[in-house]
């Protein structure tokens, strides 16, 4: 019974667990309030299947239950019956990846639905989620629910870690790159002078060079700066003039610059980027645009005008960098708000939300989608607009993409085409090319046959039929006669649209014809029968006679076709005996086999094949010994290995017979160690008759173990009812003297006692710490030597235990454990019992 403890500690527990989830609750629910995307706009029609299978991975990869899952989507909004769907949809999808095909029955209903899902032919691997847990992080049903959010195409291009838009500083100085402040010169001056100066450009825009002076480059090119200090230079190095003294001026370390994000960026700020950075580079460093940021009117602002008007789609879609201009100190990047997005969803092969320009048409925007899948219904395409007050629902056909202009908030959505054949029929069955063929106008069912190279030999020509489509989709069959329709004599049938014509073989509408042949051959078992099939012949399939085989009375059992119903005394076999000789030659007339027939082929008379045992241990000549008659018995082996050493020990005797013991006079050596292990598997097997007399241990537990004798009985009377007639495989074993016993089970101490005559069962138990708590003292039994087993008797209240031999193993089984009342059972119990003493009292009131 649970005490009063343990119960408190169990409602504590409950109730820790409880405080656990309520605080798992209240953490989850702002984790949703947080995320300000909302799902309650997503058609799940819409979605294309790269959105859900990216859904599908991103389950799979976080272990999510499916309750997480419809939580956090009602929670976003997602409208009870899109989850529903979104449900189906997954399950279709991973049918697909499971291996199921996409090929439909042109005859079935679903080969001819007009609905837009794609459907599966067969059963596949459904959707599987994880049990609940609270270890689990409700961010994962928000990232896993994030594949529904429609992506901005470009957004992920300056969060692309592969993608760093650093400046190249390993590269050749521009021509037109402008000297500022912070700006390092290289001036070599080589050939009938040399010198070498690293000159930084000071904030005044100069450079002082050594025995020249100041020198302005500041706002000049490099051109424009290396012929002004080749002109300075020239007042002191003379020959600069006549060109046997070279400068050389060129740019080490670049200054930086300060460049200005504002508007709509993700990280709005003054940035300090290398002087021969472009735009893309200030991009990159602060993010790029934001959610409601332009990606195609992006402005460079340099002096208070803009210089340069940058489109990502350019990069994007072409690899082109136009007007990616590189920057100067102190210029401005203004990142407007867009003015007109589209989505495009549905079967594109980039299914994002464009920004549209008012040059753009819808075929534009087709072009930035990647264009139509393979799947695509190209012909049309579903349009939901928004007007002032409500949305509308507009269909542009493809003659219109080119002109179509498209506005603000457009949901363009491609669909798939339809899931049918508009001229598929198909032939099945006894043809030589049964598969799909093209519908053809006036195509008769014998041209359908031709097409299929006509039909095969086994073809049944009395009947054919067609599974045909009917307006209202349900199937109907036509018959017909096949051999009539091929000859001409009968009227040849117009096929239409999803026509399935099925030709049936004549091995398709009666059992496989077999015959068996068993007994004295080398390969029995059954074989195809064929006509005119011999009985010498299938001798001769089954690899002929064995040795031993007997050619005379063979017997062949055929089954009986009109045998009379009911009667007692009908036939339900025929039976025919035959000769044949040893050359496969039947003496008669020849015998000719019919299905079903079971052929016997049967020993010779008087054959034997030699039988083998064993004799181990304590004899004057062990080993194997072939049984010389079918009689012959333990006493008899024994006498034929030379009897008895002086060290045998009859009463350990034992009989190995079964499959315990190895077949075959080359494989029946059985060790000592081999024996003791045989005797601890079977106490290992006992143990599982714990509950059950040791007296009825199921037949079957010990088939396979020693057979307990009594040698010295057996000897002392030869040919008695226990000398054990041999079997071929029996091992004898005589063992030497034994001198100790073992106990083991449920004992304090399990031990190896040295065997005194003096001792009885229960001091050998002492011996081991005497019996344990759970020891089932009533159950104890001995394993003798020679494999026979003596358990407890039970009389009245009182064990009487068996008696203990040299060599025994004593074995205490294990108390069955039994389960302790509830509190609630305790409760029950009580109440019954005091319930049945009441109306007992009431009785005896009654009576007395």
């Amino acid at each position: 019974m649970m005490n009063l403890k343990s119960f408190k500690n169990l409602n504590i527990n409950k109730l820790v667990r409880l405080v656990i989830l309520l605080v798992a609750v209240a953490i989850y629910t702002p984790l949703q309030a947080q995320n300000t995307q909302n799902l309650s706009s997503v058609r799940v029609d819409e979605l294309s299947d790269a959105q859900i299978r990216q859904f599908i991975q991103q389950v799979e990869a976080s272990g999510l239950s499916e309750a997480q899952l419809e939580q956090v989507a009602s929670a976003r909004g997602m409208a009870p019956s899109e989850i529903a769907k979104l449900r189906e949809r997954a399950n279709k999808l991973k049918e697909q990846q499971g291996g199921s095909s996409n090929s439909q029955n042109p005859g079935s209903s679903s080969g001819r639905s007009s609905g837009s899902q794609k459907q599966t032919s067969e059963p596949g691997r459904q959707l599987n989620f994880q049990p609940d847990s609270l270890a689990q992080d409700p961010a994962k049903a928000e990232q896993a629910l994030d594949a529904f959010k429609p992506k901005i195409f470009g957004e992920d291009l300056f969060k692309n870690s592969q993608i760093t838009f650093e400046p190249n500083l390993r590269i050749a100085t521009p021509p037109n790159y402008q000297l500022g402040p912070d700006d390092e010169l290289n001036i070599d001056i080589y050939g009938y002078s040399e010198a070498n100066y690293k000159l930084k450009v000071s904030p005044e825009g100069v450079i002082n060079i050594p025995y020249v002076g100041n020198v302005q480059v500041s706002g000049l090119s490099m051109d424009q700066a290396t012929q002004r200090i080749k002109s300075r230079l020239a007042t002191i190095y003379s020959n600069i003039n006549t060109g046997n003294t070279k400068v050389a001026v060129s740019l080490g370390n670049i200054r930086g610059i300060k460049v200005t994000l504002l508007g709509e960026v993700r990280r709005p700020g003054t940035y300090t980027l290398p002087s021969l950075a472009t735009v893309f580079n200030a991009l990159y460093s602060s993010g790029g645009p934001s959610e409601n940021g332009s990606f195609r009117t992006i402005e460079v602002i340099r002096n208070n005008r803009v210089v340069a008007t940058l489109d990502v789609y350019d990069f994007l879609l072409r690899g082109f960098q136009r007007n990616n201009i590189r920057l100067q100190d102190q210029d401005v990047i203004r990142i407007p708000t867009y003015k007109k997005r589209v989505q495009f969803s549905g079967e594109v092969k980039r299914p994002y939300i464009f920004e549209a320009l008012d040059k753009d048409r819808l075929r534009d925007i087709i072009d930035f989608a990647g264009g139509f899948t393979t799947e695509a219904y190209s012909a049309r395409i579903k349009v939901i607009q928004n007007t002032a007050k409500e949305r509308r629902i507009t269909d542009v056909f493809s003659e219109n993409f080119a002109s179509y202009i498209p506005q603000n908030g457009d949901k363009y959505f491609a669909e798939p085409i339809l899931e049918r054949f508009e001229n598929r029929i198909a032939i099945e069955g006894a043809v030589f090319r049964p598969g799909q063929y093209q519908l053809e106008q006036g195509l008769t069912l014998s041209q359908l046959i031709k097409k299929a190279e006509g039909v095969t030999e086994d073809a049944f020509l009395p009947r054919g039929y067609i599974t045909r489509l009917k307006a209202d989709n349900t199937s109907e069959l036509i018959s017909f006669d096949l051999g009539k329709v091929l000859s001409g004599t009968a009227a040849d049938i117009t096929l239409q649209r999803e026509d399935v014509v099925t030709i049936s073989s004549i091995f398709d509408l009666r059992d496989e014809y077999k015959v068996r042949i068993d007994g004295e051959v080398r390969s029995p078992g059954e074989y195809d029968y064929a006509e005119n099939l011999s009985l010498e012949d299938l001798i001769q399939q089954a690899g002929g006679f064995k040795e031993g085989a007997s050619a005379k009375r063979i017997e062949i059992s055929r089954r009986v076709k009109n045998s009379e119903a009911g009667a007692a005394n009908s036939v339900t076999a025929q039976v025919f005996q035959v000769d044949v000789d040893q050359n496969l030659r039947i003496r008669g007339p020849r015998f000719v086999l019919q299905p079903f027939d079971i052929v016997a082929v049967r020993n010779a008379a008087g054959y034997e094949v030699q039988r083998q045992v064993r004799v181990e241990g304590e004899v004057l000549y062990p080993g194997a010994y072939t049984i010389t008659r079918r009689d012959e018995r333990v006493s008899d082996l024994v006498k034929r290995a030379g009897g008895f050493t002086d060290l045998a020990y009859l009463d350990g005797a034992s009989l190995k017979r079964g499959d315990a013991a190895e077949k075959g006079s080359g494989k029946n050596r059985i060790s000592s160690s081999g024996t003791e292990q045989d005797k601890i598997d079977r106490l290992k097997r006992l143990q599982s008759t714990v509950n059950d007399s040791v007296d009825r241990v199921d037949e079957n537990l010990l088939k396979n173990a020693l057979v307990g004798i009594n040698l010295g009985r057996i000897m002392d009377n030869p040919g008695a009812k226990y000398d054990l007639t041999l079997e071929d495989g029996d091992v004898l074993i005589v063992p030497k003297q034994l001198q100790t016993v073992k106990v083991n089970g449920e004992v304090l101490a399990p031990v190896t006692v040295v065997f005194s005559n003096s001792k009885g069962f229960k001091d050998y138990i002492s011996s081991a710490g005497g019996f344990s708590q759970k020891a089932l003292k009533k159950r104890a039994y001995i394993l003798y030597p020679n494999g026979s087993i003596q358990s407890t008797k039970r009389f009245l209240v009182f064990n009487n235990y068996p008696i203990v031999k040299s060599g025994a193993e004593i074995f205490v089984p294990t108390k069955a454990e039994r389960r302790k009342l509830t509190p609630g059972e305790t409760i029950g119990l009580a109440s019954s019992i005091a319930s049945l003493a009441a109306i007992a009292f009431g009785i005896l009131n009654s009576v007395f």
